[in-house]
Parts: structure tokens; C-alpha cells; sequence
């Protein structure tokens, strides 16, 4: 039978040149200074950096546990990956010394203290669809390997929980379908139109395009949740009807 997945465009054929290719570079929107405020400092910032760096001269597990602690964040906090996003950082658990000064100087945050400040603004763009669409984007390069093409699916699906878990009413089934699938991981094709389908499929799946350009992975999807709902129908109108039977009965001894 012919593959109904999209081709992938020649750049990810070829393969990655750089890890991080295939999102939109971050902006800060909204958020204006306040005159009252001091003037940021690259030099004070470049110190709040090394704070954490020490001799490595980049911000690692370790240190990122302590940073995440002093900003008053969980480590597997989304507001982190947003935070990754604006730093442009291509490894996941570290922050170079370039991608700190880039993204802090974007962000205008020298120190915890402006950063704690932002926090908000960096939750709130999870509710813009653009942005959203974005960092679900860089997710994936961020998280894979970068000797992989692919994302292995225990990190995957750690992180589609984290981004459209609190969102999307059928990712505790679509996690299901994954768990017990043959597929060992999901490349960016296949990442990139979970999305795509979770913002524009109904929960009931009545409105997907079996014919339309999904990757064989949500064709397979949606199949295996109609056979298990249509399975379940028989056994919920049994049980309804023996309910029903039961309840005539009591009534006639009563």
C-alpha cells in the first residue's frame, strides 16, 4: 500500500548541519521596561552567569538544579523550556555562555531577581498560539540526541505530557497508542502533526480525513481508538441493559 506520510523537505533528508533548525527565533512581545528600573548590564549579567558556570564555563545538570532552585522553578517545569526557547539552547539540561547573554539580553534579565519578574510573561506565551506552535517546534530538537534523527518515545511522550498533556483530552489515550505501538520513537514529521492534529481533529475523531496528508502513525491512531471504542460499545449496552433488568425486577418484588 502507497505511504500516505508526507515527504520530508530535502534540508531533513540531508540531515542536520545544526541541532536546532526548525523553529522561529523567540521575541519578547508585550513586556516594556519599566523607567523606574535600572539599565541592564551585560557585565552583571555575564557574572550572574558565571555564578553558576564556574570553570566549565557552561551552566550544567548540577548547576541548573541550583539555578532553577534560586528562581523558585521545578526543573521539569515548562516555564524552563519556554526559558530554553528565548536562550536559543541547543542541549537540553545546559545553557552556554552565548545563549545566556543572547537570550538574557533579549529577555532584559541581569540577574534572579528580573528574571523572577519575567516568569509570567514566559508562562503566558504558552496561551499565544504562535508562540506555543513555536516552542513545541524547538522541543523537539532540543530533547533528541544529537547523533539522532528521531526522538526516542520514553522522551517523547515525556514531553508531548508536558506540552499538550494539561490541553489535549485525548493525549491519555494517544499515550496509550504509543505505549503499545511498534514505534520506538517519533521523528519530526510525525512530532510536528500530533500538534497539528490536536488542535484541528474533535475528540470523537468524526472530522478526520483518513485520505488526507497524516503520517501513517495517526492514520494507525485513529483506527486502533475506533476499534477499541466500538469494542467497549457491546459491553457498556450489556451492562446498561442488565441494570435495567435488574431494576424491573427489584421493582417486582417490591
Amino acid at each position: 500500500m502507497p505511504v500516505k506520510k508526507r515527504k520530508l523537505p530535502d534540508s531533513e533528508e540531508q540531515g542536520h548541519k545544526c541541532k536546532i533548525t526548525s523553529f522561529t527565533r523567540p521575541q519578547v512581545r508585550g513586556v516594556k521596561p519599566n523607567s523606574s528600573e535600572r539599565q541592564f548590564s551585560s557585565k552583571r549579567c555575564l557574572a550572574w552567569f558565571h555564578k553558576y558556570a564556574g570553570p566549565d564555563k557552561v551552566v550544567g545538570p548540577e548547576a541548573m538544579e541550583k539555578f532553577c532552585e534560586d528562581i523558585g522553578v521545578e526543573p521539569e517545569n515548562i516555564i524552563m523550556l519556554v526559558l530554553a526557547w528565548h536562550l536559543e539552547a541547543a542541549k537540553m539540561g545546559y545553557f552556554t555562555k552565548d545563549e545566556w547573554l543572547r537570550g538574557m539580553t533579549v529577555l532584559q534579565c541581569d540577574s534572579t531577581e528580573r528574571l523572577q519578574s519575567k516568569l509570567e510573561y514566559l508562562r503566558s506565551e504558552l496561551n499565544d498560539a504562535v508562540a506555543f506552535k513555536n516552542i513545541y517546534r524547538y522541543a523537539f530538537d532540543f530533547a533528541r540526541d544529537t547523533n539522532q534523527r528521531s526522538l526516542d518515545m520514553d522522551t517523547a511522550t515525556s514531553m508531548l505530557a508536558l506540552l499538550l498533556g494539561r490541553t489535549w483530552p485525548l493525549f491519555p489515550v494517544f499515550r496509550q497508542f504509543l505505549e503499545q505501538s511498534k514505534y520506538k520513537g517519533l521523528n519530526k514529521d510525525q512530532w510536528y502533526n500530533v500538534l497539528e492534529f490536536s488542535r484541528t481533529i474533535n475528540t470523537d475523531l468524526s472530522n478526520y480525513d483518513e485520505d488526507g496528508a497524516w503520517p501513517v502513525l495517526l492514520d494507525e491512531f485513529v483506527e486502533w481508538q475506533k476499534t477499541r471504542s466500538a469494542s467497549r460499545l457491546p459491553c457498556i449496552t450489556n451492562k446498561r441493559e442488565g441494570e435495567r433488568k435488574l431494576t424491573a425486577e427489584t421493582k417486582q418484588l417490591t
